[in-house]
C-alpha cells in the first residue's frame, strides 16, 4: 500500500482598500489587497478593472492563468531535463477565457497555453514537443480545474555556436 503525500499552502490576504467608509456603497471602496506568503515579497492585488479594480495591480484571474502556465512550464522543464532535451529558453503567452453568468458570477471556460521553447541544436524537437503532453498530464493545477487547458507549443532549435 503506497502512502500519498499531501501539501498545504498558506497565504495571508489583507484588504487595504477601505477609503474611510468601508463597503457602504459599491463605488466607495477600493478592491486593493495584499497577498503575503511567509518569507516572500508581497503581491499587490486588486480586482479586474472591469470590476472597479486597480489596473496597476495583479488580479486573481491573471494569477490563476499564470498558475496554470507556471505549473506546466515547471513540469515541462523537469521532464526535458530527465529526457535529455536541453531547453535554452521558454516563454508562454497564456490566455484565459472567463465568461460571466447572468447571475453575476462567472467561470473560466478555457485556458490556452502557448509556450515558445528554444532547445539546443543537439536536442530532439519531436521529443521536445511530445513532452508538453506529459507535462500537461502531470500539472497539479491543470488536474484541478474543470475546463480545458489547451497547449499550443512551438519548438525552435537554436543554431549551433
Amino acid at each position: 500500500m503506497s502512502s500519498q503525500k499531501s501539501h498545504q499552502y498558506r497565504t495571508h490576504v489583507t484588504w487595504d482598500g477601505n477609503t474611510g467608509r468601508g463597503t457602504a456603497a459599491y463605488q466607495t471602496y477600493e478592491r486593493s489587497h495584499t497577498i503575503r506568503v511567509d518569507g516572500k515579497p508581497p503581491i499587490a492585488g486588486s480586482s479586474d478593472p472591469a470590476f472597479n479594480g486597480d489596473p496597476t495591480r495583479h488580479n486573481p484571474e491573471e494569477m490563476f492563468v499564470a498558475s496554470l502556465s507556471s505549473c506546466h512550464m515547471l513540469w515541462y522543464l523537469h521532464l526535458c531535463s530527465q529526457a535529455g532535451v536541453v531547453v535554452c529558453a521558454y516563454v508562454d503567452d497564456a490566455l484565459g477565457l472567463m465568461r460571466e453568468t447572468q447571475a453575476g458570477g462567472g467561470h473560466f471556460s478555457e485556458v490556452r497555453l502557448r509556450p515558445a521553447v528554444t532547445i539546443a541544436a543537439d536536442s530532439d524537437p519531436r521529443l521536445a514537443e511530445t513532452l508538453h503532453e506529459s507535462a500537461h498530464r502531470m500539472c497539479f493545477i491543470a488536474n484541478s480545474v474543470n475546463f480545458p487547458v489547451l497547449c499550443e507549443p512551438s519548438i525552435r532549435v537554436s543554431q549551433p555556436t
